[in-house]
């Protein structure tokens, strides 16, 4: 089969690239070894652990907050295999959706696993081969494992068996304290478990705004989540019923289900890669141009194969741009304006850079906070917990980071994304008239507070 445009993956980058290359009138395919387009991000990643996160939020809600508004309730039950059967049902309802979208734009979809055997061919298992002019590798990433954990997928496994827990974990050891072990952390720590993460680095979210990070820090261990820092992990192994995780200059700890959480890693062995000259570098990664071409004409990639932010959305901007650029348009990807959420509660998000990274490049910034104490909204919301930060430069004012930690900071930093986006300055943001009362308005205050001028905070 003869195609002009091949999309390897069906995971946020590759069925949006495959969509757009439909809609620009290229003969499009999109393959994918799963028997559902969607990848990780859809089947188990992103989508089913914010359906839990949800599910168990308002359990925890009903248990805790419930009361302060005046609502009583008794006898609150948790049903984890409802729980469950609800995120299931959200994932079949997306991948059939993402199904019938191909299938509307006239894309061809294979679901098996393709492989490289020349600049223009792929092959199948079953032996059938296509051909295309352009070849867009879109595969992804998978969970990094690490020396000395036994990984057996069920006491001892990544975030795709802490997904599908058929019990509440008595105890339950995240073994890295980024974004998705914090996550699912707190999914089982709201039902009961006792959740300790372990991270290596002094933080957790090394990544984050250190205030930021510091504050969620604090939070989520009122939230009865144990954190230890500057904590390596040695091993991890089942020992009769029960999961023993060594650390470093540490006693045993004994728990019932290890989550290894330390990051992920390129899917970039079994393509045939090195069957049409294309070297990954010593990570897995795939180099790319600007236009996101391989070192081999008219075989691309995009996404977590090509490194950089691990985000769905910054994988679908990709490939978006890919095609576009291959239809001779002039398009591209401002990685300076990638939002980054952490989906716990309190929500974490960030756009542009972090207070660390302007100092260690000698920028002059001026920063405006406002805590979420000062909004009518938090207040009546009954989430007064968190703040606004926004960096802009000293002597143009233009917004060069906005960091919130508070509820509904996913939200927010979309307003601070598109700001970014089309340069805008702290001054801009102020001007903006923010509906009262809404959280937005945290955002114009922060704004404000740049300039000095803040008028609802001290």
């Amino acid at each position: 089969m003869d195609h002009d445009v091949v999309v390897v993956g069906g995971g946020p980058g590759g069925y949006v690239a495959a969509i757009r290359a439909a809609q620009l009138g290229f003969n499009t395919a999109c393959i994918d070894e799963n028997p559902v387009f969607g990848g990780t991000c859809l089947r188990v990643g992103c989508i089913p652990s914010k359906a839990l996160l949800e599910s168990t939020h308002l359990y925890h809600e009903a248990q805790e907050q419930f009361n302060h508004h005046g609502i009583r309730v008794s006898g609150i039950q948790m049903d984890l295999a409802s729980m469950m059967a609800r995120k299931n049902k959200v994932v079949d309802q997306l991948t059939s959706g993402i199904a019938m979208l191909l299938k509307r734009n006239k894309v061809t979809a294979y679901n098996q696993r393709a492989k490289l055997i020349g600049t223009d061919t792929l092959q199948l298992p079953n032996g059938s081969q296509i051909r295309a002019k352009h070849i867009i590798l879109a595969t992804g990433s998978q969970p990094a494992t690490m020396k000395g954990i036994d990984l057996d997928g069920s006491l001892i496994g990544d975030s795709t068996s802490a997904l599908a827990y058929e019990q509440v974990p008595g105890r339950l050891v995240v073994i890295g304290g980024g974004y998705i072990g914090l996550e699912l952390g707190s999914v089982w720590n709201r039902l009961g478990s006792q959740v300790t993460v372990l991270e290596a680095m002094e933080r957790i979210c090394p990544g984050l705004d250190q205030e930021i990070g510091q504050i969620a820090h604090r939070t989520f261990e009122k939230q009865g989540i144990q954190i230890r820092t500057k904590c390596w992990v040695e091993s991890a192994q089942v020992i009769g019923k029960e999961c023993v995780v060594q650390c470093k200059g540490m006693e045993p700890m004994r728990c019932d289900r290890v989550l290894l959480s330390t990051g992920r890693i390129p899917c970039s062995r079994d393509l045939g890669l090195e069957a049409v000259g294309i070297e990954t570098d010593r990570r897995g990664f795939v180099p790319v141009n600007e236009n996101f071409q391989t070192a081999v004409e008219g075989i691309y990639a995009i996404g977590d194969l090509i490194g950089g932010a691990m985000l769905a959305h910054k994988a679908s901007e990709e490939g978006i741009v890919c095609v576009e650029r291959i239809a001779g348009m002039k398009t591209h990807v401002n990685y300076g304006a990638i939002p980054a959420i952490v989906y716990t509660h309190p929500e974490i998000a960030s756009v542009g850079k972090t207070e660390e990274q302007l100092k260690s490049e000698g920028v002059n910034y001026v920063k405006g906070i406002c805590p979420y104490g000062a909004s009518g909204r938090a207040l009546a919301l009954g989430e007064t917990a968190g703040r606004v930060k926004i960096l802009a430069d000293v002597k143009t004012d233009r917004v060069l980071g906005v960091h919130i930690i508070g509820a509904r900071a996913g939200d927010l930093i979309a307003e601070a994304t598109a700001a970014m986006e089309f340069g805008a300055s702290s001054e801009d943001i102020a001007r903006c008239c923010h509906a009262h009362p809404t959280l937005s308005e945290l955002l114009h205050e922060a704004a404000m507070a740049i300039s000095k001028r803040a008028i609802h905070t001290a």
